[in-house]
Formats: C-alpha cells, structure tokens, sequence
C-alpha cells in the first residue's frame, strides 16, 4: 500500500509539474505575441483600398495591425512626406519633386488593376463600346447626348436614348485620375493639350466628387452619368461598364483577363520603382489588352521605426497578398515585379 501511495504521490507530481509547465508556456506564448503585435497605419489610394481592407484580417494573425484610411493618392503621398503615417499609395507614380519632398523614400508596386469607365443608362443595356477618342469628347464637353453619332457609332444595333451625359470625375488628389488623364493624353491631342495629364487637373466640364466611391455613388444616383474608378466599385454599386476599345480594335472589360495582358507591355520597374502600362500598342502580344489599366504603389520611408514590420506586411502582400486580390479584380503581379520588390523591400531599415 505504502508503494502505491507513494507511486500515486509520483503521478501527482508529474501531472502538476506538466501542468505548470504548460501554463508557463502559454503564458510566455501570449507575452511574446503581444510583444511582437505592431500597429502600421497607412493612407492614400482609393482605387487600392478594396485589397488593402481584405487584408487586415490575415495580417492580423500575423501579428499586424493594419489601419489604412482611403483618402486618395495625393493624400496618401502628402501623408508619408509628413510621416503621419507608416505608408502612403498612390496609383500615380512619384514625380521628381515628389521624390524630394519625401526625403528617403521608396515605391514599391504592391497591386494591378483597370479603371473601369461606368454608366448608369436607364434602357442603354450593359456594356456598351466605346473608344478612348470619344470617351475625351464627352470629358471635354463636346459630346453631350448619348445617342450621338460617335457613341452610336461605336454600338450598331442599339437603341440609344437622348439623355443628357453627366460627366462624374475624382474633386479631389488622385492616382485614379492620373491613370484615367494619362489614358485621355494618349488617345487625343486635344487632351493631352488643353487638359493634360496629373492626379488632379482643371476639368473642363462635369461634377466633381470625393474619392472613388464618391464618384460611384453620384453616377448611381444620376440617370445619364458616367465615371471612372476601379473596377470593385461600380460593381459594388451594381453599375455597368463599357467594353473600351484597345489599339488592336478590340473592345475589352476591365477585368484580370484584359489586366494581365496590359501588364505585359512592362513587367520590369524602372530605378525609381515606376512602371507604365496604359494603352498598349497594336499588336498580337497585346489584343486583349484593356486600355486603361495600372500598377499601384506603396510608399515608404527607408528608415522607419516600425521596418521589420513593413518589410513582412509589404514582402506578405506582394506574395500571399496577391490571392486575395482576383475576386477584386486585382491581377497578380508578374514575377519580375515581384523580384524587384523583394529587393527593394531590403532596403527598409531601422
């Protein structure tokens, strides 16, 4: 008896021991993660924003907390030159001055998308066609109907209404305006002449509004208007958009197909980081290229308190990041891209 006493006396011990060794170890685990939690706060685009959000939850098990505020890319890019904030994005890339202003900072191709161009037509159907040629004349006021002769032209077969053309555009600083004027530059002289390109410019008709989503919600509430923005929003407001004509001819949707292969026209950054992909050429290489389609950018300091975080939140979105975006219309980046990342990642430091 006296060695069975003792024997379960032993299993007590043991058990207690384990235990308390769990417990230690718990204990240990849960203080090195709330050590190891960081919080980056970053601002800027709107037309990233949908990734970005979907995001925030994975990295969170990573030991991130990311807070991002979609205040347009001119906000964004003021923001990081300020260090308000851990990272900036913009769609347009950084001007010389820009790159002097910020002082010690990078950009880094994080995503890739198309601007969409919608509309909200009562009786016009989905998807009508249009050209980057027309799409300037109704931008500079010329073309004020919708059942003008270019538009008409460009869709045989539809009944097209006379509604007057209410023309949305971004009110504030922003890298989807720069994509959707570089695009306007490209396709007409009188444009790129009078208007030009940049993220904000002296629109010569039509409303301004706040944002992508700002642009979404008046086109949805303004029978005959049409707006620009990445392709997640006029979806999200059940809006339809055209089918632009490339320079093969061909008329192509903003989504991954029409994406993917307008990145084909540069998948190698330039030193600054910068990349450039509207309106591809003619060619068999390029014929399902959509036309109005962009790398986006984030935006860092080189020396940064929080760099180890940056480098594993920007190294995680660039690979991992990436399968979050096709159900958003983000395309993946091509590898190369994803190659010049890496290295520039590297240059984030303490």
């Amino acid at each position: 008896m006296r060695r069975n006493g003792k024997l379960v006396r032993i299993t007590l011990a043991l058990v207690v021991a384990a235990l308390l060794a769990a417990l230690a170890v718990t204990t240990a685990g849960a203080a090195s993660a709330k050590r190891s939690s960081v919080t980056l706060n970053g601002a800027g685009s709107t037309f990233v924003a949908p990734l970005v959000d979907a995001w925030i939850s994975p990295v969170a098990s990573r030991g991130i907390t990311l807070n991002y505020s979609a205040i347009g890319s001119g906000g964004g890019i003021a923001a990081i030159t300020g260090r308000t904030v851990d990272f900036g994005a913009s769609d347009a890339p950084l001007a010389p001055d820009q790159f002097s202003a910020c002082k010690g900072c990078i950009q880094i191709p994080w995503a890739l998308a198309s601007t969409s161009v919608f509309y909200n037509l009562p009786g016009g159907g989905n998807f009508l066609h249009m050209s980057g040629p027309v799409l300037a004349k109704i931008y500079l006021g010329k073309i004020t109907k919708w059942n003008d002769p270019a538009i008409a032209k460009l869709n045989p077969g539809r009944s097209l209404p006379s509604t007057t053309i209410t023309v949305v555009h971004r009110s504030d600083g922003s890298g989807t305006t720069y994509n959707f004027t570089d695009y306007l530059s490209h396709v007409s002289g009188t444009w790129k002449k009078q208007v030009g390109t940049g993220t904000a410019v002296s629109w010569p008709a039509g409303v301004g509004a706040p944002h992508s989503s700002g642009v979404a919600a008046v086109v949805k509430q303004t029978p005959g208007a049409i707006g620009y923005a990445e392709t997640s929003y006029p979806v999200k407001n059940h809006l339809t958009y055209f089918r632009m004509r490339n320079r093969d001819g061909n008329y192509v949707l903003p989504k991954l197909k029409g994406t993917l292969a307008a990145a084909l026209l540069d998948t190698h950054p330039a030193k600054d980081g910068s990349l450039s992909i509207v309106d591809p050429p003619k060619s068999k290489k390029y014929k399902n290229a959509y036309p109005i389609s962009t790398y986006t950018y984030v935006i860092v300091s080189k020396s940064s308190k929080n760099a180890a975080a940056l480098r594993q939140l920007i190294g995680w979105a660039i690979t991992k990041g990436q399968t979050y975006g096709p159900k958003l219309f983000f395309q993946p980046l091509p590898a190369p891209v994803v190659t010049f990342d890496k290295k520039a990642i590297k240059k984030i430091h303490s």
